[in-house]
C-alpha cells in the first residue's frame, strides 16, 4: 500500500554543494546517467562506501513509475467501499490464525514497546496480505525515477540515499531490494527512511531484514508506532451510535472532549453507555453525521502518522479492532456517498471560494474537509464537514 504519509527522518544534508551534477540537473530533463552521477557523488561525500553505492549499478529511469504516481486514486473510495473491501473475511481469518501462530513474538513484542498484536496485524493485512504480496519493483529505480521526476524530487532523493544506506549497513542486498512502486519494502512497506530509523534485529541474527524475517518486520512495526506516541494499554478507536442532534462542528480529528462529554451530548457505545470518565477523544465521522461513527483516542495519531489518509487511518484502525473481537461496523443512517465527479465541482468551487483543497482530484481529503466544514457553518447546514449534493447545489453547482 502506497502511504502517503509524512517522511520522519530530516532532509539530507548534501555536503557537495550546487556544483553537483546531481543537483544542477533541472528534474525530469537532461541526461538521466549524468543526474545519477552526481546522486553516487552525493552519497559518497555522505558517508555511504562502495558496499551501498553499488546499488546504483544498472539503474535506469522507468516511465511507468511516473505514470502510477500520476494515477492514484484509491483515496477517492468512502470508507465503507474501502473498508468493506479491505476488511474481508479472508485477512480476518488469516489475521487471527497468524496471532495465534506468533504469539510468543506477539507477547515479545507488547511487553516491550506496548502496542498489541491486533494493531500490528491489520497493518501487516492490509499492506502485503501478511508478507505474501511485497511488490517486485526494483527499489532503487523507482527511487532514482521518482526523484529525478518533478514531483517530489527532493523527498524522493532523501529516500533513495537511505536505500543506500540500507544496503550499506548489510541488511538487504541490491539484488534483495524489490517492492511497491513508490519504493516502500518489506512485510511492512516501511520507506527507507523509516526503515533505516526503525527497523530492528528482532531475532539477534545480525540483519534488520523486513522481506524475510517476520520477527525483525512486526517488532519494527511496533517500533514505529511506539515512537509515533502509542500509548501502552489504551484503546484507540471504538465505534458509537451518535444522536440525530449534536453539536456537530465539534466532531473532527482535531477537537478532542472527555468521553464524559460526548455521553452528555447523547453519544453511546455500540452497546451501552460510555463510561463517563476523563479519556480524551475525538468523534471521526468519515461519512458525515449519517455514516458510521467512531471515537478515536490519542492512539489513533499512531495510524494516521502510519498514513495520513482518514480513510486508510479508520481502516487499519477499525481492522484492529475487529481482530481485537469488535463486530462489523454499522453502516449508519445512510450516508449520502457523492460521485468523484460531483465531489471535483465541489473542490472547484471552494478553491473559488478562496479555501486551500490542492487539487481537483475527487478524493475528499483534510482540506476539503476543512473548508465543508467552514462552509456549512456559514450556511446554516450541520457541520460534519461531509459534502453532500445540497451543499454542491447551494453552492451554484
Amino acid at each position: 500500500m502506497n502511504r502517503a504519509r509524512p517522511i520522519r527522518t530530516a532532509v539530507l544534508l548534501l555536503a557537495m554543494g550546487a556544483a553537483s551534477p546531481g543537483l544542477a540537473q533541472t528534474c525530469g530533463t537532461g541526461d538521466f546517467d549524468g543526474w545519477l552521477r552526481g546522486i553516487r557523488q552525493e552519497a559518497a561525500a555522505a558517508g555511504v562506501s562502495e558496499r551501498g553505492l553499488a546499488g546504483l549499478d544498472g539503474v535506469r529511469f522507468d516511465p511507468s513509475i511516473v505514470k502510477r504516481d500520476r494515477g492514484q486514486g484509491v483515496f477517492a473510495q468512502s470508507f465503507l467501499e474501502f473498508a468493506g473491501r479491505m476488511v474481508a473475511k479472508y485477512r480476518l481469518d488469516q489475521g487471527a490464525k497468524l496471532m495465534r501462530q506468533h504469539a510468543a513474538t506477539f507477547g515479545r513484542i507488547e511487553q516491550q514497546y506496548g502496542v498489541p498484536a491486533p494493531v500490528i496485524t491489520a497493518f501487516w493485512g492490509l499492506e502485503t496480505d501478511f508478507g505474501a504480496n511485497q511488490g517486485e519493483f526494483p527499489t532503487l529505480t523507482a527511487l532514482a525515477t521518482l526523484a529525478y521526476d518533478c514531483r517530489r524530487p527532493d523527498l524522493f532523493r532523501t529516500q533513495l540515499v537511505d536505500a543506500l544506506r540500507i544496503i550499506d549497513r548489510g541488511d538487504l542486498s541490491p539484488a534483495e531490494m524489490t517492492g511497491a512502486w513508490a519504493g516502500e519494502i518489506g512485510q511492512m512497506q516501511f520507506s527507507p527512511s523509516d526503515y533505516l530509523r526503525y527497523a530492528v534485529d528482532a531475532d539477534g541474527d545480525g540483519r534488520r531484514d523486513l522481506r524475510h524475517d517476520t520477527a525483525d518486520a512486526l517488532a519494527s512495526a511496533a517500533n514505529l508506532l511506539a515512537n509515533a506516541g502509542w500509548r501502552r494499554g489504551e484503546p484507540w478507536l471504538e465505534e458509537v451510535r451518535v444522536p440525530q442532534q449534536l453539536p456537530w462542528d465539534q466532531a473532527g480529528l482535531t477537537i478532542r472532549h472527555p468521553r464524559s462529554q460526548w455521553a452528555a451530548w447523547g453519544v453511546a457505545g455500540r452497546d451501552g453507555p460510555l463510561p463517563a470518565d476523563a479519556l480524551p477523544a475525538a468523534l471521526v465521522l468519515p461519512m458525515g453525521r449519517n455514516g458510521p461513527a467512531f471515537l478515536a483516542y490519542p492512539n489513533f495519531d499512531a495510524f494516521l502518522d502510519w498514513n495520513q489518509s482518514l480513510v486508510y487511518a479508520t481502516t487499519a484502525a477499525y481492522f484492529a479492532t475487529r481482530l481485537a473481537g469488535a463486530p462489523p461496523v454499522s453502516k449508519g443512517r445512510g450516508a449520502e456517498a457523492m460521485s468523484s465527479a460531483e465531489v471535483k465541482a465541489l473542490q472547484r468551487l471552494l478553491a473559488n471560494l478562496g479555501y486551500d483543497v490542492g487539487k481537483a482530484d475527487g478524493v475528499i481529503g483534510s482540506g476539503t474537509r476543512a473548508a465543508v466544514r467552514d462552509v456549512q457553518i456559514k450556511l446554516g447546514l450541520p457541520a460534519d464537514a461531509w459534502p453532500t449534493a445540497e451543499l454542491l447545489r447551494r453552492l451554484g453547482g
